[in-house]
């Protein structure tokens, strides 16, 4: 079990090409014959496999708040065939990092999240070509205007990548959106840091749009300049990666419901938001 710790502390995304040839040296052989999971009267539940609680990398339990949730990163375990692969399992992954990372640092990582709140990607427009700037316009503007009505966050948008400071009044109040619970916190953490946007992860949070769209909005830019100068395989690799982190988080949301969550009105999420 000691080597599954490791390798789930020591694993980190990387070229799939590389993380191929690695894998091929350092996976170990699944143990185990079955992955259950162990309900708590707080209607979480535990990890086993075969009976035996799972621990983290920093040596604590691998729980969940919510059996729905453990179920899925238990699935995770038993989709594990001759050899037990980390970069197959995202969920696994980020329950690891909240339960280690999160749950004793919430203020510092809503920190964090707060921060690219001060330079948000769907704020920064291309001044040109006409399609990019319509392609921007279409899948960004929505999640501003979601910000403006259902947080009261009037965000400035700006062209080119010229810093533009946001009033301390619309950081305080798309502040507020974020998740207190550790684990909500975790996923939208992850989301922010995959697409660069605080506000796309805080629209998913709270319902305003799918993950398939805030993988759109994400990727306006690439996705223009694939389509323009063709597709980069490698890349599309690497985002195939990115996207299964992105899965993990929006499982979590849907998963976890955040007690002292800031209730933002469905009525105000703008019903012309991409699909």
């Amino acid at each position: 079990m000691r080597d599954i710790l490791e390798e789930f502390r020591s694993w980190q995304p990387l070229d799939p090409g590389e993380a191929a040839r690695r894998n091929m040296r350092a996976l170990r052989r699944r143990f185990y014959q079955d992955a259950q999971v162990r309900p708590d009267a707080r209607g979480g539940a535990t990890i086993t496999l075969d009976g035996r609680p799972i621990r983290t990398p920093g040596r604590r339990f691998l729980a969940a708040p919510s059996a729905a949730l453990a179920e899925a990163i238990a699935a995770e375990w038993r989709r594990q065939e001759e050899f037990i692969d980390p970069a197959a399992m995202p969920l696994t992954r980020l329950a690891n990092t909240i339960i280690d990372g999160v749950a004793d640092k919430s203020d510092e990582v809503a920190a964090e999240v707060a921060k690219y709140l001060g330079s948000d990607l769907v704020c920064y427009r291309a001044a040109s070509p006409e399609g990019l700037c319509a392609r921007q316009t279409e899948h960004w503007d929505p999640v501003i205007a979601w910000a403006r009505d259902a947080l009261s966050a009037v965000f400035i948008i700006r062209q080119g990548v010229v810093h533009i400071a946001q009033s301390d009044a619309t950081i305080a109040a798309a502040s507020a959106a974020i998740p207190r619970d550790a684990w909500r916190l975790g996923a939208v953490h992850a989301i922010t840091t995959l697409t660069g946007s605080a506000l796309i992860a805080l629209a998913l949070a709270h319902g305003a749009i799918t993950v398939e769209a805030a993988w759109t909005c994400a990727h306006v830019d690439e996705d223009w300049n694939m389509a323009l100068w063709g597709r980069d395989e490698l890349a599309l690799e690497r985002r195939a990666y990115r996207f299964a982190e992105m899965g993990a988080a929006a499982e979590v949301l849907a998963q976890v419901v955040d007690q002292g969550a800031v209730q933002v009105p469905a009525a105000n999420v703008p019903a012309h938001m991409p699909e």
